[in-house]
């Protein structure tokens, strides 16, 4: 990475919205209006699980392909605002489905994690396919953890082990656990001193589940840097400092007497 390239501190905007059914292009539309409205300095633009869908689990209704339309979208925003788009969707890929987180940086790479824990309350492990692959990705000096929903009830899997500052989650989390969703957003925060970032979707959907928001950035303290972000479709703007991360790691290297374990 050339040294230009890197950036201590990073301008995030979180997109919480209320998503459409199983409706592709009329979400595009959406947040097209959305990043449009975005002030120019953005670093990082955080959409929602499932983004183009909400949380559906008939997948061949808006799955699409790595080459598909939302991914080169994705592609476009990110080289006209100069900021990574992420957040997840539903992809169809070698005769299976998953819920797949994609990051797409300004030049076009694309780096992805699918939700390791699909959640079986919903069925969602019969209609996707878990992932295994870590979730670590590089940008603009950071490292940046991924991770989806469920996969935020699971310390272990979210565990510290590979020196990343930033912790995203992305959810459709519903209103009767939003309080789990807020005391864990914190709490791994706290455990792996890292920024952590979690965006949920608004609204409501056809099975009759209501999604509060409660949108929201921590620093490696667990203090909040926004209130949680609660109602309508909102967005919200957070500074991430690295130097301000790397000075509390060093005045308190709780860090270092972490147990290490091997994750499979």
């Amino acid at each position: 990475m050339k040294v230009q390239d890197r950036k201590t501190k990073l301008e995030v905007a979180l997109l919480q919205a209320d998503l459409i059914w199983e409706s592709p292009q009329a979400n595009r539309e959406h947040f097209d209006q959305r990043i449009s409205e975005l002030a120019p300095g953005t670093d990082l633009i955080i959409l929602p699980e499932m983004f183009t869908t909400g949380f559906t689990m008939q997948p061949q209704n808006g799955a699409e392909a790595m080459d598909g339309p939302t991914i080169g979208w994705m592609k476009n925003w990110a080289k006209q605002t100069g900021a990574a788009l992420l957040g997840s969707l539903v992809i169809s890929s070698n005769n299976t489905y998953y819920n797949r987180f994609v990051f797409v940086t300004p030049t076009g790479r694309v780096e992805t994690y699918d939700k390791r824990h699909t959640f079986t309350l919903a069925g969602e492990h019969l209609a996707y396919t878990a992932g295994k692959e870590a979730g670590i990705v590089t940008y603009k000096g950071w490292r940046i953890c991924l991770r989806i929903c469920y996969d935020l009830r699971f310390p272990v899997w979210s565990r510290n082990q590979s020196a990343y500052d930033l912790l995203i989650f992305v959810a459709n989390w519903p209103q009767p656990r939003i309080r789990a969703w807020d005391t864990l957003l914190q709490a791994r925060a706290i455990e792996n001193m890292a920024f952590c970032i979690g965006v949920n979707r608004t609204g409501s959907d056809p099975n009759g589940h209501q999604y509060p928001g409660h949108s929201a950035v921590y620093n490696g303290l667990g203090d909040s840097i926004s209130s949680p972000v609660k109602g309508d479709a909102q967005t919200f703007r957070a500074g991430l400092d690295l130097l301000e991360l790397q000075a509390l790691r060093k005045q308190l290297p709780f860090l270092e007497d972490r147990d290490e374990f091997d994750l499979h």
